[in-house]
C-alpha cells in the first residue's frame, strides 16, 4: 500500500502501524490486517504474485516512496501492459524498494494480565489513571503490571501510553486538528507537555515533523 496525504493506521496482530505521506506498507502474502487512513488521504495497493517476489520481507514494513518507486508503481498499475513488460518493471521495484528510516509500530500487549489497561488506552488515549490505580483495579502490584508491559512490549506502562498517544496525534494532526485541540484531546494539561511528548518520541516537534514530510513527497 503507498500513501499519499494524511496517515494510514494499519492493525496487524499483535502491532499497529502508522505509516506518514511519503511512505508505503509492505504487506507479506497471507496476513490479515485492517485499518483506516485519515481524511484526505488516498492510497493505493499494488500486488505482486508471491512466487515471483525474489526477496520477501519476513513482517510488514514501512518502505520508502521515492520518486522513482512510485513511478513503477504507477507504470504496473496500467492494464494493458503484456507479461513480458510487468516481469521487468516488477524486476525494478524489487531492486529499489527500501525499508523507510521512519517504522513507527506500536506493540500491542497480548497479556491477559493488562490487556485491560491497553484496551481502555486505545478506546481513550486520554485516560490518566496512573500506574498505582490500575494495579488496584485489576487487583495486581504495580511490579507485577510494569514487569508485563516491558516483557510485552518492551516499554514502560507511561512510555507505551505516551507512544499510543503519538500515533493518535499523527492521524489528528493529519486531519487538520491544531496542536492545542490534540493536546486537549490526548488528555495533556498544557500544549507545550504535549509537544515535548511528541518530541521525546518523534525525535522533533508536530511542525516540523509534518513540514519534512511534506518536503520529503514533494
Amino acid at each position: 500500500m503507498t500513501l499519499s496525504g494524511g496517515t494510514l493506521t494499519s492493525h496487524v496482530g499483535d502491532r499497529i502501524f502508522t505509516v506518514f505521506e511519503g511512505n508505503g506498507l509492505w504487506m507479506p502474502a497471507g496476513v490479515v490486517h485492517g485499518g483506516r487512513a485519515t481524511a484526505g488521504a488516498e492510497f493505493h495497493d499494488a500486488l505482486f504474485a508471491p512466487d515471483r517476489t525474489p526477496f520477501v520481507f519476513e513482517e510488514p514494513k514501512a518502505i520508502e516512496m521515492t520518486p522513482l518507486l512510485e513511478s513503477l508503481l504507477a507504470h504496473l498499475s496500467r492494464t494493458d501492459l503484456d507479461a513480458p513488460a510487468r516481469a521487468r518493471a516488477e524486476s525494478v521495484v524489487f531492486d529499489v524498494v527500501r525499508p523507510s528510516a521512519r517504522q513507527f509500530a506500536l506493540q500491542v500487549p497480548g497479556d491477559p494480565r493488562i490487556d485491560a489497561i491497553a484496551a481502555a488506552l486505545l478506546d481513550d488515549p486520554a485516560d490518566d489513571r496512573s500506574l498505582e490505580e490500575w494495579a488496584r483495579l485489576l487487583g495486581a502490584s504495580e511490579r507485577t503490571v510494569t514487569r508485563a508491559f516491558r516483557r510485552a512490549t518492551g516499554l514502560s506502562f507511561a512510555q507505551w501510553r505516551q507512544m499510543l498517544r503519538v500515533h493518535r496525534a499523527l492521524m489528528l494532526l493529519s486531519e487538520g486538528f491544531d496542536v492545542m485541540t490534540v493536546s486537549e484531546t490526548l488528555g495533556y494539561a498544557q500544549p507545550s507537555s504535549f509537544i515535548a511528548a511528541f518530541r521525546r518520541v518523534m525525535g522533533t516537534t508536530p511542525g516540523a515533523f509534518f513540514e519534512a514530510a511534506a518536503d520529503l513527497s514533494s
